[in-house]
């Protein structure tokens, strides 16, 4: 069953951040996830929310997305996007319950 990571992200320096993705990204795939949004740009349907950014990793499984996020190898690129922006990270089962 897939699983999701949502990041809510605003980058304080962009520069940083970059480099973060650089080296995130080929990890995100080593376990099996893709991107599916990184979106900084949309359109205000209801409410105020307005985020910086948004992106959202799926994985194909919740034991993919945990072993991914605290894994030795991502440790050191997590380091530096908390220092580059701040984020909040949920994970959720993919199964689609209501």
């Amino acid at each position: 069953m897939p699983a999701y990571i949502l990041a809510i992200i605003e980058a304080h320096d962009e520069a940083a951040f970059e480099a973060y993705r650089r080296q995130a990204l080929p990890m995100v795939a080593a376990y099996g996830g893709r991107s599916l949004l990184n979106g900084t740009q949309y359109e205000r349907l209801e409410g105020t929310w307005a985020p910086k950014r948004v992106v959202v990793i799926e994985f194909p499984s919740m034991a993919k997305a945990r072993a991914f996020y605290g894994s030795a190898e991502y440790a050191g690129p997590m380091a530096l996007r908390r220092l580059a922006a701040s984020t909040e990270l949920l994970l959720f089962d993919g199964r689609g319950e209501a």
